[in-house]
């Protein structure tokens, strides 16, 4: 059965970091695109940053481009998510997912969901 289990949310204030976690297991993702949603309050999920294979391949939405780094450790089928100078319109759930494609390009490319950590920014 494949899982995908995201650690390190919680409560920060405005211009704090927070690094969070997805580890997967349950089969072998070889190839397989990584990366992370979010979903705030009464709105859309919303696809947040995403991450190839060989890790040569990144895409970040434009709010927060700069700020958050995705990278991967293919040996530990983990996958993290460095946010940096957060701010209170980053206060949602976070979903870590991946996908057989070799680019995750939204919801309909996403094989597996984690199931949610949630990053609450206090200003």
């Amino acid at each position: 059965q494949v899982q995908l289990v995201e650690s390190g949310g919680g409560l920060v204030q405005a211009g704090d970091s927070l690094r969070l976690s997805c580890v997967a297991s349950g089969r072998t993702f070889n190839g397989w695109a990584m990366g992370w949603f979010r979903q705030a309050p009464g709105k859309e999920r919303e696809l947040v940053t995403t991450i190839t294979w060989s890790g040569g391949n990144i895409y970040y939405a434009d709010s927060v481009k700069g700020r958050f780094i995705i990278s991967r450790d293919n040996a530990k089928n983990t996958v993290y998510l460095q946010m940096n100078s957060l701010k209170p319109e980053d206060t949602a759930v976070y979903y870590c997912a991946t996908g057989r494609r070799p680019v995750l390009a939204g919801d309909r490319s996403v094989d597996y969901w984690g199931q949610g950590t949630q990053v609450t920014v206090s200003s």
